[in-house]
């Protein structure tokens, strides 16, 4: 013991390794002792954090075990604090952020500080996301609501080897509640301030015991928004309307295969608006008059209210069968995914009124319809375990073809008073991709392990254009008429080595050395110009990462670490121009980028009644060798600058607390804080898209029966009522602001009955 308590005292002074070792030891001694009291052990139990199954190996195993850093939320946890969108389950993630402008097909995730910015349907997204094992080719996919979520693992770092070639930052992998044996029924009944309601209902059980069992849910929800639109009759908007269907049916036809098959159809109308946060012209004044310009503004003057409407919907069917300790896995998967966008580019906002039209401000209507099909097949095999060779290996297709049309209609002012002109651009994207992949660990002894993996990737991937205008010359948002198609074909290939020693049964470090891969990409979009046919060339990155995780005093406590450094080269970002008199984003290879950081993520249960959570991260993302592109509309000197949309800081605490009650009740109060240092926005260091830190806290109290009965719960969002911006997009001018839900302060009751 005199051995332990001097590594006790060493690991306080600060060394990482020896902190894990002291954790491991004491957890031991506290389980040998426990185990010797029979009362002490029985609470013990009752306060034991429970074990979290991921599957971030394509295997299910421990958080604890895999040596991969992990995060991973609740499903459950989410529905109860009105978290039920990628976008608001990232503030419970430290290394993750969310980009939001305009509607979820210009949205972005990062992870890392890291992140593709683009509305191209050439490019993939650098942060890939899978559902239930498929994955959504497109980010604008899963940008809309969560549907019956059991959980979501948010893995850090390229993840290439096993989630494919658009997992390069990391992959949000997404899996939905299998059907109960037992049948069960739910209502979920949600009312926040605002005019924010939900109800999401459902049923569960066997269809033939122990054969087949199927689970069908459903949801339905709506916002106004808490934007004005003070034009006459224009109510409130950047809201939304949703709706959608989740069902699944689990077949076990012998001991030896069980089949999922899934289908869902989710519908939202949304209706996202940017209010004006900064301006320097009074001519931008008087156009949005009477609206005021000003950080807490959330009023916008529009005669055509902003609307985006989406269609996602899908079916696949996951097989598993095993032989001799094998496992052979194949899911196929086919998935539609429509939107249309009634949006602007104009600071006054989707407007057709000549009389709010000036020679510095024109009017513009954006109307975009997109229409994407993809079709993917992957092929698995998982070894027997506890071999001294232990894999995962198999065979990738994923095929997807979007097309496109995107119109713009302009009002200009001039010296007889006003014009109308338009431009429209037809346009789409097909990409085929081949991959054969593999990971494996070798079990060198007891105590150490070595993985090993490789993934090739072949990329094709071939665009179509064609632009018409009324004008022959470029006018304000719109470029002449052109046409142009290409196509290109890549090979690639993602990694991963490393090493992972068990200090004690109860803490284990990891060092691994990752490659990513994202494949070549075309900037296609509606203003499309002659220098954008080029294929961008594939982006790349190395990664280097150790962790420590660890569990101690029986499980009461759990400290996983993890840091980092990740270089990129070729990163495809977009870079400001100028088009038709107008600064718009072009996508290029930027050169080279790193990003750094620490992270930990911690959790206690001190007693049965309290849990503890907390994650942090502190992560330099910056731009090291900025690649200038011919006749920039903006400065180059960006090397050392901070990447966008990456704080240095991001935290997320959260304590809940137990109270059992007479008659079998039980009273749970729970509250969390998230926090941020000073957020950069723009990639060419604006000083006026900075986001100042901030902090939001949130609160509940809930009263339940116990499992399998009701609970009731008042929701306070932003109980501080600290305003803030999820984007702040600077233009020529001015700068406008991404208002999000939580903008101001709120409050709302939830309601569940189950049956």
């Amino acid at each position: 013991m005199k051995h332990k308590k001097n590594i006790w005292i060493q690991a306080t002074a600060g060394t990482g390794l020896l902190l894990g070792a002291a954790l491991a030891s004491a957890g031991n001694d506290a389980a040998a002792g426990i185990a010797a009291d029979t009362a002490a052990a029985t609470e013990t139990i009752a306060a034991t954090i429970p074990t979290v199954t991921v599957t971030a190996t394509r295997r299910a195993a421990s958080i604890q075990s895999v040596p991969v850093a992990v995060s991973v939320v609740d499903g459950e946890q989410l529905e109860r604090s009105n978290r039920t969108a990628i976008d608001s389950v990232v503030q419970e993630v430290p290394s993750a952020t969310f980009r939001q402008q305009g509607g979820n097909k210009d949205s972005t995730i990062f992870v890392r500080g890291i992140g593709t910015i683009s509305t191209s349907p050439g490019v993939e997204p650098t942060v890939s996301t899978v559902v239930d094992g498929v994955v959504y080719a497109r980010p604008g996919q899963a940008t809309i609501d969560l549907l019956d979520i059991d959980r979501i693992e948010v893995l850090r770092g390229p993840q290439g080897t096993l989630f494919g070639k658009n997992a390069s930052s990391g992959v949000l992998n997404i899996v939905s509640r299998a059907p109960s044996e037992q049948a069960h029924g739910f209502v979920d009944l949600s009312l926040y301030q605002q005019d924010e309601r939900r109800v999401r209902a459902g049923v569960s059980g066997a269809l033939k015991p122990g054969v087949a069992k199927a689970s069908l849910v459903a949801t339905w929800a709506d916002y106004d928004g808490n934007v004005d639109n003070v034009h006459a009759g224009g109510g409130r908007v950047n809201g939304y309307g949703r709706k959608g269907v989740r069902a699944r049916v689990d077949l076990t036809p012998n001991a030896d295969t069980d089949i999922a098959l899934i289908a869902d159809w989710l519908k939202s109308d949304a209706s996202p608006a940017q209010t004006a946060y900064r301006q320097s012209s009074a001519d931008f004044v008087r156009a949005l008059a009477p609206v005021v310009v000003g950080p807490e503004n959330r009023a916008i003057n529009a005669d055509i209210p902003p609307s985006i409407r989406d269609t996602n919907k899908g079916v696949s069917a996951q097989v598993n069968w095993r032989h001799q300790g094998y496992t052979f896995t194949s899911i196929s998967a086919l998935r539609d995914w429509d939107n249309t966008q009634l949006t602007s580019t104009s600071a006054i906002g989707n407007s057709l009124e000549p009389a709010r039209v000036t020679a510095a401000y024109p009017g513009s209507r954006d109307i975009g319809t997109l229409a994407f099909r993809q079709v993917s097949q992957e092929l698995r095999v998982a070894s027997p375990r506890g071999q001294f060779f232990d894999y995962v290996g198999g065979l990738y297709y994923l095929h997807g073809k979007d097309e496109e049309v995107y119109q713009r209609i302009v009002t200009t002012a001039n010296a007889s008073g006003s014009r109308i002109d338009s431009g429209r651009a037809d346009y789409g994207v097909t990409s085929n991709s081949y991959a054969a992949f593999g990971e494996g660990t070798l079990n060198l002894a007891r105590d150490w392990r070595a993985i090993l993996g490789a993934r090739w990737t072949r990329d094709e991937l071939s665009y179509g254009h064609a632009r018409s205008s009324t004008q022959a010359v470029a006018f304000p948002g719109v470029q002449p008429a052109t046409a142009s198609q290409g196509d290109t074909a890549r090979n690639g290939w993602s990694g991963r080595a490393g090493l992972q020693y068990d200090l004690a049964p109860t803490a284990n470090l990891y060092a691994t050395w990752s490659r990513g891969y994202k494949g070549p990409a075309y900037n296609v979009f509606f203003n499309m110009l002659a220098r954008d046919t080029n294929a961008l060339e594939p982006e790349t990155s190395n990664s280097y990462e150790a962790g420590l995780k660890t569990s101690a005093f029986g499980r009461r406590l759990t400290v996983n670490l993890a840091a980092f450094r990740t270089d990129y080269d070729n990163y495809q970002a977009n870079f400001y121009d100028t088009v038709a008199g107008a600064v718009v984003t072009r996508l290029i290879n930027a050169g080279k980028v790193s990003t750094r950081g620490v992270e930990i993520d911690a959790a206690a249960r001190p007693t049965p009644q309290l849990t503890l959570n907390a994650a942090l991260a502190y992560i330099d993302a910056r731009i090291d060798d900025f690649t200038c592109p011919p006749a920039a509309a903006a400065s180059c000197t960006l090397n050392g600058k901070t990447l966008p949309f990456s704080p240095r800081f991001k935290g997320f605490l959260r304590a809940n607390y137990a109270v059992p009650l007479p008659n079998g009740l039980q009273a749970d109060f729970n509250a969390d804080y998230s926090y941020q240092t000073k957020t950069q926005y723009d990639l060419f260091q604006s000083p006026l898209a900075i986001q100042g830190a901030y902090g939001i806290v949130n609160a509940a109290v809930e009263l339940s029966s116990g499992e399998g009965g009701w609970r009731v719960a008042l929701v306070g969002k932003n109980l501080a009522d600290r305003s803030h911006a999820s984007n702040l997009i600077v233009n020529t001018g001015y700068v406008n602001r991404t208002v999000p839900r939580d903008d101001r302060r709120y409050f709302g009751i939830t309601a569940r009955k189950e049956f």
